[in-house]
């Protein structure tokens, strides 16, 4: 969207005071998500009184999820753009007195983007590439199918030359994302697999480090582990949400592995890549959900010990399939296992991170904090979700270049940071 209002040349300011129109991009996964974007929206709906905005524009998934019904909640709102009209945004602005607030195609009719796409990026050193569109999966929990569409990939050459794009620009990583990324592909004709995509990514370019996000069990297969051990500048990163352990639980989410299929992937990749980190999501609070299952899912998560784990409550609505189960977990109850399990990965996480001091790690410097501190990540810190890595340099001779890489020796560690000098 950024993009396409650069290419129409409408200035961008990061001050909503100072903005004519304003835009809102909202998340409607779950309840807390969606209540953060409303409180939002009501927020920047003051300076329609205070500033200069004329016009506030909301996008994203929860007009898609909540449709006209959020337009009659929300009369501050100028205009709705869901999921299948962002290519439509320029239009929204260049239509101000347009007599329709609510523009929502289906998101399956949604072009999907393509390495001429204009965009304007907000990172410095890494960059997002988006592979693949909507996910095919029918989990009972999940809205995302109905708010995204079916799974739509891109062609490896198409996403390969954006690659190209992007290390042009100076980008050190790339962040190959989708909403199933894992399963990126399986639609092409003939198919063509995420290992495959990863492998044509990481041979553009030696100078720069590669990583995938938001895979699944079933799509973590052999090829892929042996093509991420295989290349140096891919990051041995596996990001598998896996969302619980206990079998019944498991099977009322539509998961269609089990505790033990989980067990035996992890020992494989660790087997392949002994080094290798690994993130999940876990879900606690579905509906069913009994203390003995909880008690499952925390004697899985201590025996595998992740380097990466956040857990969301289950947040339940009425368009939802599992809104159909039966017993559902007090809210209360489900904080309070939220709490225990996230207590409990904290105290790993900092385990963890206490066998890194001493050990040197090529990171990539990202941002200075402030006089002689800069912050980066290592290859097992994924942006915006892991810890990162202060360094420390008081000396002027030891001043970082952002977006550079640089060899870091850590020094100390925290429940999720590191902290480091260099080598």
């Amino acid at each position: 969207m950024l993009g396409q209002i650069a290419e129409d040349g409408f200035p961008v300011t990061g001050d909503p005071s100072q903005a004519d129109v304003i835009i809102v991009n909202t998340c409607g996964f779950i309840e807390s998500a969606a209540q953060e974007s409303v409180d939002e929206i009501l927020s920047l709906a003051e300076f329609k009184k205070s500033g200069h905005c004329r016009r506030l524009i909301v996008t994203g998934c929860l007009p898609e999820r909540y449709r006209e019904a959020l337009a009659g909640s929300l009369p501050e709102v100028d205009m709705f753009l869901g999921t299948g009209a962002y290519q439509q945004i320029a239009e929204a602005l260049h239509r101000p007195n347009s007599n329709t607030r609510c523009l929502l195609p289906s998101p399956d009719g949604l072009p999907l983007q393509h390495c001429g796409t204009g965009r304007t990026l907000t990172t410095a050193s890494f960059a997002y590439l988006k592979v693949s569109e909507g996910c095919d999966r029918h989990c009972t929990y999940c809205i995302i199918p109905k708010l995204r569409g079916k799974l739509r990939s891109r062609t490896p050459e198409d996403v390969a030359m954006e690659a190209r794009k992007l290390i042009s620009m100076n980008f050190k990583e790339i962040v190959i994302i989708g909403q199933d990324t894992g399963a990126y592909g399986r639609d092409l004709r003939p198919p063509v697999p995420l290992s495959r995509l990863l492998a044509d990514v990481a041979d553009i370019s030696k100078d720069i480090r590669v990583r995938f996000l938001y895979g699944s069990p079933d799509t973590t297969d052999e090829t892929l582990i042996r093509t991420v051990a295989d290349h140096d500048n891919i990051c041995v990163y596996f990001d598998i949400p896996m969302q619980h352990a206990a079998p019944l639980v498991l099977k009322r989410m539509g998961r269609n592995y089990n505790a033990g299929d989980l067990l035996r992937l992890v020992e494989h990749i660790r087997s392949v890549i002994p080094d290798a980190a690994l993130r999940t999501t876990m879900m606690v609070g579905f509906p069913g959900e009994t203390d003995k299952d909880f008690n499952e899912l925390m004697k899985f998560a201590e025996t595998v010990r992740f380097d990466h784990l956040g857990a969301f409550i289950y947040s339940d609505a009425d368009d939802l399939p599992s809104h159909r189960l039966s017993n559902h977990v007090p809210k209360k109850i489900a904080k309070e296992r939220h709490h225990a399990l996230m207590s409990a990965q904290a105290g790993w996480s900092e385990g963890k991170n206490q066998k890194y001091i001493g050990r040197t790690f090529r990171v990539l410097v990202e941002e200075q904090v402030e006089e002689g501190l800069y912050a980066g990540r290592t290859w097992f810190q994924a942006p915006e979700v892991d810890g990162i890595v202060y360094i420390d340099a008081q000396d002027r001779k030891n001043a970082f270049r952002v977006s550079e890489f640089a060899d870091i020796r850590i020094t100390d560690a925290l429940e999720y940071d590191l902290r480091g000098v260099t080598a």
